[in-house]
């Protein structure tokens, strides 16, 4: 048995042993019918407040549905961001669990609360399809999943788009962004991605959806941005559970 299928079978067993046995809230440890109490979610996973409807930063409430100073002063490659939470305390904890701890079943419930964000958000339009952005492979391997494809995969079918997971590769391994300095986040992820010769077609003159965990710099979604466009993409939405508040 190779590592990756080892790796990956270790993850599925313990999420499928959350989900057939009694389970605890992954934040506050009460008794709970999902992976998040209904009282964290409600707390910690809302609609509330302002966002820049291109990068997803928080906005005063006056500059509902505008840019940022920053998307003004730069406009990214993408056109849209949806959210569904900040990443700040507790839920950071839980991401962490989801992207490094095998805790998939954590993914179907942030694909939950991401599809509720994405019908709320006021003048987003839906796209065609969905790409899940890609691992390396050696970091895939290493992980045994990606993340990112957990969580797509739910949400397809919540919003009824469809997913095609290899519609982009990342055909070498970058270091991790949190292992960059900032300033060196946007070099570190040029030429990262390409378009699968055999999905070229599918890109052309399409509105895409990519999904991930977490958005911080913003850096690695716009890199895959600007490749989806370079190949023809008409339009780039990005689509993650957690979004990384300016500090």
């Amino acid at each position: 048995m190779s590592e990756f299928v080892r790796r990956w079978l270790g993850a599925a067993v313990r999420a499928g042993a959350g989900a057939v046995l009694p389970s605890a809230c992954a934040l506050c440890g009460g008794d709970a019918d999902a992976p998040v109490c209904t009282s964290c979610a409600r707390q910690f996973v809302h609609g509330d407040g302002a966002r820049c409807r291109c990068c997803a930063n928080p906005l005063g409430a006056a500059d509902a549905g505008h840019l940022c100073g920053a998307c003004l002063a730069e406009v990214p490659s993408y056109d849209a961001t949806v959210a569904a939470a900040d990443y700040a305390s507790p839920l950071d904890q839980l991401v962490l669990r989801l992207k490094f701890g095998g805790a998939l079943a954590l993914a179907p419930w942030c694909a939950g609360a991401l599809a509720r964000a994405v019908l709320a958000a006021p003048g987003f339009a839906p796209p065609e399809l969905l790409c899940p952005v890609p691992l390396g492979p050696a970091r895939l391997a290493e992980r045994g999943y990606n993340q990112a494809l957990e969580i797509a995969r739910p949400l397809s079918k919540l919003l009824g788009i469809a997913l095609y997971p290899a519609l982009t590769v990342r055909p070498r391994d970058t270091p991790a962004q949190s292992s960059v300095a900032p300033g060196q986040r946007k070099k570190n992820m040029r030429h990262a991605f390409l378009v699968a010769p055999d999905m070229l077609t599918l890109v052309r003159g399409r509105h895409i959806g990519v999904v991930d965990d977490v958005m911080t710099s913003g850096h690695t979604l716009n890199a895959l941005a600007a490749t989806l466009k370079r190949f023809g993409a008409a339009r780039v939405s990005n689509m993650v559970f957690a979004r990384t508040p300016p500090h």
